[in-house]
């Protein structure tokens, strides 16, 4: 026979593990870490970077060459992040299931009043972590026919939008993207460097560049929590 207060114990045991789980879910997640990180970095203005130092800026960030093309929203960028998942089921239960996660990155300028910071990331090796704020979703399912942009993007990866029966599959993408001219904050550890070519209305020989090291990686993302970060160590 269970106590009375055995009643209660498992219960709050129950409620506590699962506050747990979440609370490490959270916690644990790639964009609190960064935010955490971020929340240590001193944030500087670029003209007053010095070699060697790990600091972080914040600006408008620019292409280097032509810039990449998100995939579904077709917005001009430096760096987008997409995913699409497929709903299956097992049983009784059923879970979304990821069949595309693809990222790309190129190089690019931060600018900020005037003065420029270049940023190199790389995926392979992968020298940098990052966090983009997802701003574009869509979805299809039974009663919800893809849009015509959706249909197109799905089809470039050889993926059928309907099942068996002709019925819409349930299918959900998000995309996050950092624009051409979007605001970027970004952690680093600061090399100055010679310009091989100049850069249109900077009228200086050496550029700044934002770099990793063996013991820590580029920090790049858009989210704007970011940048008001650490303010006081200005």
């Amino acid at each position: 026979m269970i106590t009375l207060s055995a009643q209660f114990i498992i219960p709050a045991l129950i409620v506590l593990t699962i506050g747990t789980i979440v609370f490490c879910a959270f916690y644990f997640s790639a964009k609190q870490i960064i935010l955490r990180k971020l929340s240590k970095t001193r944030l500087k203005a670029i003209a007053s970077l010095k070699t060697n130092e790990f600091v972080k800026i914040h600006g408008k960030a620019l292409h280097v060459k032509e810039p990449l093309i998100a995939p579904l929203s077709k917005r001009k960028c430096i760096f987008y992040t997409m995913k699409i998942q497929k709903k299956v089921s097992s049983g009784k239960s059923s879970h979304w299931k990821t069949i595309v996660n693809e990222a790309q990155i190129q190089e690019f300028f931060v600018e900020q009043n005037g003065s420029y910071a270049i940023v190199k990331p790389s995926r392979n090796p992968k020298n940098y972590r990052s966090h983009l704020v997802i701003d574009k979703k869509t979805a299809s399912g039974t009663f919800n026919d893809p849009t015509p942009e959706f249909e197109a993007l799905l089809k470039t990866y050889n993926i059928d939008s309907s099942g068996v029966f002709g019925f819409n599959k349930q299918l959900r993408y998000e995309e996050g993207v950092l624009e051409i001219g979007e605001k970027v904050t970004i952690a680093g550890t600061a090399k100055w460097k010679t310009l091989s070519e100049p850069i249109p209305e900077y009228s200086y020989s050496k550029i700044v560049a934002l770099q990793s090291t063996d013991k820590q990686k580029l920090i790049i993302t858009d989210d704007p929590k970011a940048s008001g970060y650490s303010r006081r160590n200005r």
